[in-house]
């Protein structure tokens, strides 16, 4: 196991996606997000079942981290419960984990 993380969150569009991935990266809060441009989401909301057209980001950090990503996502987001999963990164490879440690404030390639 890893101290390194996987944050799924979804946007209304891949420009807003695009605008917190990249606020995210530059305040040190993300090594990298991806942004999955075209997802379906279906799910209820205030009693119905509703559907919409998202963006997924992935968003690649670290579990010291995650707290503070958490906030600035909650913080900038649109949405009034914007989805923030936390998935534990149990192994990868080590070139891309040491890179990913040096991408965060206060990381060394562990």
């Amino acid at each position: 196991m890893t101290d390194k993380i996987v944050v799924l969150c979804t946007c209304a569009s891949p420009e807003d996606g695009e605008s917190l991935g990249r606020a995210l990266v530059e305040a040190g809060h993300a090594a990298c997000v991806s942004v999955v441009p075209a997802a379906l989401s279906i799910y209820r909301w205030k009693g119905e079942i509703q559907s919409a057209r998202e963006s997924l980001l992935l968003i690649k950090s670290s579990r010291a981290r995650f707290d503070a990503l958490r906030g600035a996502i909650e913080s900038m987001h649109s949405y009034e419960v914007p989805e923030v999963l936390a998935l534990p990164v149990v192994d990868g490879a080590p070139n891309y984990l040491a890179w990913l440690a040096t991408c965060l404030p206060g990381g060394d390639a562990a």
